[in-house]
């Protein structure tokens, strides 16, 4: 097996319990082991998981990791923004993940921000050059956007507004990746683009997900998956070397860096690191 030097990073969600909290920091120690760039630490619809996530992350720096939570801005106000992001600054916290997010159940206006851009401009506006911001990207474009020559252009102006750089909706297909990254050089991006990627923790959840975003699982992956039925051993086995495959694509192609949606789980995504030579 070849060693690469290769940025790798991995996204939990907060843990709802003191025992997953727990589990997560065995699952921090375990992943130490990628060398990895940064954690993210995901975000509740209109931050209803924002003590939370600060807990996540406060015990992720704690153990000697960067740690970058997400913030997204729907039904923020800039006062709540600038509140959050002073806790953060007091943790020594400095990466961040800039999202517009979803609104919570119920609630009908978006607050002062429409777009991460907006957010974006804000941070820079009151804060200068303090922080790393990671933007979302999205391969086959996103699921609430008709035009592609739009969502394209959201994505320019993101990047405009000072984002560092970006990690992307997770995707099963490589060309849609390098596609997208190709349009977005012609609109004068020159910022990094990192993968997101998605091992299959549980098939029938990710199918579920890909659906509903517009996500699209190749048919032939579809069907072998579906075939297996309840052989657990056979969806993992599978499911690792399709992923595997995956990210040997990517970098053959040149990404800059790959970014696992850990699911707060560390088996299968080790399993693909070692794969890939960068644990």
């Amino acid at each position: 097996m070849t060693t690469r030097t290769l940025p790798v990073s991995f996204e939990f969600f907060p843990p709802n319990t003191p025992v997953g909290s727990e589990k997560l920091k065995a699952v921090v120690h375990d992943l130490a082991a990628a060398k990895p760039e940064f954690f993210s630490v995901t975000y509740g619809a209109g931050g209803s998981t924002r003590e939370k996530t600060l807990a996540t992350v406060q015990a992720i720096a704690a153990m000697g990791f960067e740690a970058a939570p997400h913030l997204s801005c729907v039904g923020s106000t800039e006062a709540g923004i600038a509140e959050t992001l002073a806790t953060y600054r007091a943790q020594g916290i400095h990466r961040l993940v800039a999202l517009r997010g979803d609104l919570p159940s119920g609630m009908a206006t978006a607050g002062e921000f429409r777009y991460a851009s907006e957010l974006i401009e804000f941070i820079r506006k009151t804060q200068g050059s303090d922080w790393h911001i990671e933007v979302a990207a999205y391969p086959e474009y996103h699921p609430q956007q008709r035009y592609v020559k739009r969502d394209l252009e959201h994505f320019a102006n993101k990047v405009r507004a000072g984002a560092n750089s970006a990690i992307t909706q997770f995707f099963f297909n490589a060309d849609a990746y390098f596609h997208f990254v190709d349009e977005v050089r012609k609109l004068g991006v020159t910022v990094p683009i990192v993968a997101g990627i998605m091992p299959f923790h549980n098939y029938a959840r990710i199918a579920q997900i890909s659906s509903r975003d517009g996500i699209e699982i190749p048919r032939w992956v579809a069907l072998k998956m579906e075939g297996y039925m309840d052989d657990t051993a056979s969806i993992r086995a599978f499911g690792v070397e399709v992923i595997s495959r995956l990210c040997e694509r990517l970098i053959q192609g040149g990404v800059p860096g790959l970014h696992f949606y850990a699911l707060n789980q560390s088996a299968l995504v080790l399993d693909i690191c070692r794969r890939l030579g960068v644990v």
